[in-house]
């Protein structure tokens, strides 16, 4: 790369079902080789010139990790929602930052790694904590669904024709309290893990002191909130499809390869994109947009490179 090009930043999202099976349940050993796979995929991203900041859902572990907590309560002081999601960004952030460690050794690429437990704001007044949508957990069917409900007095709604998850409230970010640490190292060419999860989401009493609440936050929003902060360029949002649709499931889909900003207002505004799996990416990538980003990518994880090239992916533009 020449001395004078301008560094180019990307931020790149992976939702926390990249990391485990298609039922929501995957041991350790088997995250780690998912882990190992995305690891691998962000070298062509420094290949490009690309400095990156990773962020990571965690909708599958933090409710697997809630039903640890449930079958211990008994005998283990079961803890909250949102120390539940510091404990999973703890360790989704340790075996990324980890895995990527070993991927680096393996290609002889010297670049530091920092992992950040991030805490993020939002407001007590969110109308989400009256309409809880984020999807929590593992699939099950509809007689399960229906026992967990009345049992466990869960909030479960159907995931896109696969099953039944439990649903929890997703506020919108407002704030993040280490963005500007996080920038710093970001500004230094360190490879930053932070946002994980969306963050812990916390609010401010009137003293402005933090406190903790029971939310997942869309790591969507908050790698959009963070990426417009340190001046990134791309939006990468990964997910478990190649390309985004519109009329998905119907006669007349359509997938979609490169669209600009006002076509994804406009599909948006039409109810395209479902609240709890899509909606959020397309929303996320229109505020990133909106903010100052250049390009937001919506592809799959096999797909990356191809993607970035404009071969596969869903690209969202400004209007030349």
């Amino acid at each position: 790369m020449k001395e004078k090009e301008k560094v180019k930043t990307a931020v790149v999202a992976f939702g926390g079902n990249a990391l485990m099976g298609e039922d929501g349940n995957s041991t350790y050993a088997e995250q780690i080789i998912k882990t190992d796979i995305m690891c691998n995929k962000l070298l062509f991203l420094f290949d490009m010139g690309y400095r990156i900041l990773i962020t990571h859902g965690n909708g599958p572990q933090v409710g697997n990790f809630l039903m640890q907590q449930e079958c211990l309560a008994e005998n283990v002081p079961p803890m909250p929602l949102e120390a539940c999601n510091a404990m999973t960004q703890g360790q989704i952030g340790y075996m990324i930052g980890h895995r990527l460690r070993n991927t680096f050794t393996r290609n002889n690429i010297k670049k530091p790694i920092i992992v950040f437990i991030t805490q993020v704001v939002v407001s007590k007044d969110d109308p989400a904590f009256n309409n809880p949508t984020k999807f929590i957990g593992p699939f099950f069917n509809k007689e399960q669904s229906d026992k967990l409900s009345r049992e466990e007095g869960w909030l479960m709604k159907e995931d896109s024709g696969r099953g039944y998850r439990r649903i929890v409230a997703s506020p919108r970010p407002i704030d993040i309290i280490e963005k500007e640490e996080i920038a710093e190292m970001a500004h230094k060419d360190f490879v930053v893990i932070a946002c994980g999860g969306g963050g812990i989401p916390v609010i401010r009493d009137e003293k402005g002191c933090l406190k903790g609440v029971p939310a997942v936050i869309d790591k969507d929003f908050a790698a959009e909130k963070i990426g417009n902060f340190i001046g990134a360029e791309l939006l990468l949002l990964i997910t478990p499809v190649d390309r985004v649709a519109i009329n998905f499931g119907t006669p007349e889909q359509k997938n979609l390869s490169k669209i600009t900003l006002e076509e994804a207002e406009r599909y948006f505004s039409e109810g395209h994109f479902a609240p709890g799996s899509m909606g959020p990416k397309i929303e996320a990538a229109i505020q990133f947009l909106r903010s100052g980003g250049k390009k937001a990518i919506i592809t799959s994880l096999d797909c990356i490179e191809s993607a970035i090239k404009g071969e596969a992916g869903t690209e969202i533009i400004h209007c030349h």
